[in-house]
């Protein structure tokens, strides 16, 4: 597929002031609906009662949306596609953690137990939710320069992520441009983060078993150490890849899980690991699986165990496309002032929001969530996590400055 952002051009700097602010009601609207679905978190696949509150409410305003075949997450266009141009793409991920809601002190934690909306899924939800109705009310207005397709995605936390059954589905037919925001809470609300390129990396999930014969503590010379040939898989798998990967790669191997054996003196004959392999480098990414067999294959090896590899494919860093990053800077500039952008590293996270980038050019920015002046350490995955609820109106304002100005651009030469 050609990659038309390559070839777009710039809006004139002399335009009117955009329209598409935020009305002070829709804005309070939002905050209660961000609240509700943080008191009603879902799993992945299982956004049922997710996705019916946001056909509901774009049904209210008189768009069609239509539920994807897995029965959650949804699409809706605002605005009427002629089969000319391609659109441009408002991803949200509306999925939720199997984590606890810790928080005590507001009245929207989680009603469900063991559920969260710690990474802020509620929020981009509310945020392309949000964008969405100003934008249809500019489509009545005849102020819309071309139609924009809303996409709500499940299962974005369930590897390899819900974006590859919405892809296959047809989401993004018709669409040539697709973008995304994700909550930081190290960036300030009314501030965004953006960076041209690798913005997040390659995520797997990695099971390795073993197995031996087991024993006697007091007789370990007569066994399968596997406490031990554990122990030295969780050690120097790590260490090995990092002597026999590049260095500029960031692969990392982290364990979050190590069991084996049951009494004290006793040598099992069963030991499991699981963790994550992350990469910067989409390279390192494609050959890690048969370095780390390697490298466990060594180790195992020289402690006489036998060994089951399950590796489990994530996903791809999410690479910004250049020219959709610069639309972004442009968008926010317009709204909140070019002091609004800030310069953002490539973090070790994953996002399914890199398997639409496969199809289409696109970037993802970094939504400011935190409160000026928050001086706590707060941090996604955690069941603590919440955001200052401005950061929706900026978002939503974000968003459809982006739709308005990439609406403008003179189409690509055919």
């Amino acid at each position: 597929m050609s990659r038309e952002s390559q070839t777009l051009q710039p809006v004139a700097s002399d335009r009117p002031e955009l329209p598409g602010k935020l009305p002070d009601h829709l804005r309070t609207e939002l905050i209660v609906f961000r609240r509700d679905l943080h008191m009603h978190p879902e799993l992945g696949h299982q956004e049922f009662r997710t996705t019916a509150a946001i056909k509901a409410r774009l049904e209210k305003a008189g768009l069609r949306p239509r539920v994807l075949k897995s029965g959650t997450g949804l699409i809706c266009d605002v605005g009427t596609w002629d089969g000319g141009r391609p659109m441009l793409a408002l991803r949200a991920d509306i999925d939720a953690l199997p984590i606890p809601d810790t928080k005590t002190h507001v009245s929207y934690r989680s009603t469900a137990p063991d559920r969260a909306h710690a990474c802020g899924h509620d929020v981009h939800t509310a945020v392309v939710l949000g964008a969405g109705l100003v934008l249809a009310e500019l489509d009545r207005q005849g102020l819309l320069p071309r139609p924009v397709r809303l996409l709500f995605q499940p299962a974005e936390e369930v590897l390899p992520g819900g974006a590859t059954d919405a892809i296959e589905s047809g989401v993004l037919d018709g669409v040539g441009r697709i973008v995304a925001v994700h909550c930081d809470p190290r960036v300030d609300a009314g501030r965004i983060g953006l960076r041209s390129g690798p913005i997040t990396s390659a995520c797997d999930r990695l099971e390795v078993t073993l197995t031996g014969s087991g024993g006697h503590t007091a007789r370990p010379h007569l066994t399968t150490d596997l406490v031990t040939a554990a122990a030295r898989v969780a050690v120097d798998a790590p260490a090995l890849l990092a002597r026999r990967m590049d260095a500029r790669s960031g692969m990392s191997v982290t364990w979050g899980r190590i069991e084996a054996g049951h009494a004290c003196n006793v040598i099992p004959m069963h030991a499991e690991l699981s963790g994550t392999v992350r990469c910067l480098d989409l390279a390192a990414w494609h050959e890690a699986p048969d370095m780390i067999h390697a490298a466990i294959d060594e180790i195992a090896t020289m402690h006489g165990a036998k060994f089951e590899i399950n590796h489990v494919r994530g996903v791809p860093p999410v690479v910004n496309d250049p020219v959709i990053t610069e639309l972004l800077r442009e968008a926010m500039g317009a709204r909140c002032g070019a002091e609004s952008v800030e310069d953002t590293e490539q973090s070790l996270g994953g996002e399914d929001f890199s398997w639409y980038l496969e199809h289409v050019p696109g970037a993802m920015a970094r939504l400011g969530v935190r409160a000026p002046g928050d001086t706590a350490k707060r941090d996604l995955h955690r069941g603590d996590f919440d955001v200052d609820e401005d950061a929706i109106a900026v978002g939503v304002e974000f968003f459809t400055a982006a739709a308005l100005i990439d609406g403008r651009r003179t189409p690509p030469s055919r």
